[in-house]
């Protein structure tokens, strides 16, 4: 993999993290405050510094889960919920994660990975997801060639990767982007086939 773990780790040790916004990013706030069961067992991988999370287990949410490959970002989430047996902080390549979990949080890991592997990122969260689960969050809409992360697509693209092993039940224009990310997302919910 072109961009593994020494890549990630670097990209924090150099503050070099133009995704990080600093706060839960607005699609996902607006995802999670419309979640009812609280104990619906959550994932979001490549988490880095995943505010998304903070901001979860502060709505109340019992089983949540951040995956990251860089130990850094973990780190100073654990200090920060020590005592919160409701966040669990797992360093692992996704690609090796193991689990059964209702729903997973996308965020800006999809279009983190390489464009080679996205089938086999929409295989493994297929294989994590329990019956009925979902995957909700943003992708990138908007076409560039990039040689470093963020990788980009669009929805044409996306449809017909995810339709497999998905039911699209929402792939539009997110409305609710922040301001550096205004008409570049697609707001996604998908379950499990």
């Amino acid at each position: 993999m072109k961009h593994g773990k020494i890549y990630w780790e670097n990209r924090y040790k150099n503050n070099s993290t133009g995704w990080d916004l600093g706060h839960p990013s607005l699609p996902l706030t607006h995802i999670i405050d419309n979640l009812r069961d609280k104990n619906s067992k959550i994932l979001i991988p490549g988490a880095g510094n995943s505010y998304e999370a903070i901001y979860l287990i502060e709505s109340g949410f019992k089983n949540v889960t951040v995956l990251d490959i860089a130990s850094q970002p973990l780190e100073s989430l654990k200090k920060k919920f020590l005592l919160n047996d409701n966040l669990k902080t797992v360093q692992d390549d996704f690609f090796q994660h193991t689990g059964k979990y209702d729903l997973i949080l996308e965020q800006t890991f999809f279009c983190a990975l390489e464009t080679r592997f996205r089938e086999s990122y929409i295989k493994k969260c297929h294989d994590l997801l329990n019956e009925n689960g979902h995957v909700k969050g943003v992708l990138f809409d908007f076409d560039s060639q990039r040689t470093e992360p963020p990788y980009t697509g669009n929805k044409e693209e996306y449809i017909k990767l995810f339709e497999k092993k998905f039911d699209i039940i929402e792939m539009n224009r997110c409305q609710t982007s922040e301001n550096s990310r205004k008409g570049k997302e697609l707001l996604i919910n998908m379950k499990k086939k």
